[in-house]
């Protein structure tokens, strides 16, 4: 059993590489609190909600507020908040506590860039699946529902943090929906699925459990006895379709794909598309044909790799870090930075928006320095310690790695 996974591992209990071979994207799994590593209060709880609503100057679209799948305007919980905080769509804490006191469920959104111990594990969580990571929250009343049967175009893990919850979840009625292919499309047959169709999952989850919900599969929740809050961890899964698309862009390249259609054309018109259809067919296989994994790759890395930002970089801390530099500081790459380095002359890292090149001298030291581990200037491999610091300070200031606690 692999142990390198930490984000991961506290969202699924048993063996990862088997829930990798046989859960993930295809059947949806209930681990439960105790054969998990701990409870996830660590990471939120109702007191940080309070705090968030009240404490924090939400605005929207960081909040939304349902009941039974039908969600509430703005404007009947946002406001301005006063002398020089006159902006009108601030979250106002006396709006909010009336509608959850009427049985509203109070939905709080993108906490992977709002609440600092959710912004650490999004990180992690990113790093350790390989996909965008988003967190809400879902706060309901008492024997309250705040969503009706419905599928999510993302993958979820479910992480149960105060209260009960009944939830049911049913096989999928249209198979890996994409981004573009939402619930509603299909809104009666979930219905008639939910309602006809027996659930593969009937269970209550309490504090500490996990659901996996794959994407497509419909589910719905209902509080218990109490207040309920669960963290919604989506997935943004990259797919094969995604590729697909890429490798359509990489089309563009083509000077006779991008010519003008005909004077007069009607795309909406099958006798037109029929004269030029087989042409552009040929011309679009002969493109996919001769694609390469690297330009392809060049292509995913600037549309994927900027999807989930990399651990918070303070900016006083961070700039301080650069002046105090000397030798015998340890530095480490910025958690969750997406990078790759490319040998040759020059040396090249790539990263999510652009690329940094490096003498091939370097190579070694920019190898040990992105390799994740602590690395001290001074014993950095291949450079003397005057070349090590000039290296150090670029990579600083270009916050691809980041001085560590002495």
């Amino acid at each position: 059993m692999r142990d390198d996974r930490p984000a991961l591992r506290r969202c699924v209990a048993g063996d990862l590489d088997e829930f990798t071979n046989s859960y993930w994207g295809s059947r949806a799994l209930l681990s439960h609190g105790p054969d998990l590593p701990a409870p996830y209060d660590d990471l939120f709880s109702l007191d940080a909600v309070d705090e968030l609503l009240s404490r924090r100057g939400l605005r929207t679209p960081f909040l939304r507020i349902a009941k039974n799948g039908s969600v509430v305007g703005d404007s009947q919980f946002t406001g301005p908040a006063g002398a020089g905080a006159e902006i009108a769509d601030q979250v106002r804490d006396d709006k909010v506590a009336a509608l959850f006191a009427s049985g509203h469920t109070v939905v709080l959104q993108a906490l992977h860039r709002t609440w600092p111990a959710l912004v650490d594990f999004s990180t992690q969580l990113s790093a350790d699946a390989g996909h965008p990571v988003q967190i809400n929250a879902y706060i309901t009343p008492a024997e309250s529902q705040g969503f009706s049967a419905h599928y999510d175009v993302h993958d979820v893990f479910v992480l149960q943090v105060a209260g009960e919850k009944h939830w049911t979840v049913h096989e999928p009625v249209h198979l890996d929906p994409l981004r573009n292919q939402p619930w509603t499309d299909h809104a009666r047959s979930v219905e008639e699925a939910a309602r006809e169709q027996a659930p593969v999952i009937d269970e209550v989850l309490r504090p500490g459990d996990a659901l996996y919900v794959p994407r497509g599969f419909l589910h719905s929740a209902k509080a218990l006895g109490g207040v309920s809050a669960h963290l919604t961890v989506g997935l943004h899964t990259l797919t094969r379709y995604l590729l697909v698309q890429e490798l359509a862009a990489l089309a563009a390249n083509q000077a006779s794909l991008r010519t003008a259609l005909p004077l007069g054309f009607d795309p909406g018109n099958p006798e037109h598309l029929a004269q030029v259809l087989p042409q552009v067919v040929e011309l679009f296989t002969r493109e996919l044909r001769t694609a390469t994994p690297d330009a392809l790759a060049n292509r995913l890395r600037r549309r994927t790799w900027s999807s989930n930002r990399p651990a918070p970089l303070p900016p006083l801390a961070h700039a301080a870090s650069i002046t105090s530099l000397s030798v015998g500081t340890t530095v480490r790459l910025r958690a969750g930075l997406r990078c790759r380095l490319v040998p040759g002359d020059p040396l090249v890292l790539q990263l999510p928006d652009r690329t940094i090149t490096f003498p091939p001298a370097t190579t070694a030291a920019v190898t040990e320095l992105v390799s994740g581990a602590d690395c001290k200037v001074g014993n950095l491999p291949g450079l003397d310690d005057a070349d090590q610091l000039v290296l150090v300070r670029r990579l600083l200031t270009e916050a691809v790695v980041v001085a560590t606690a002495q």
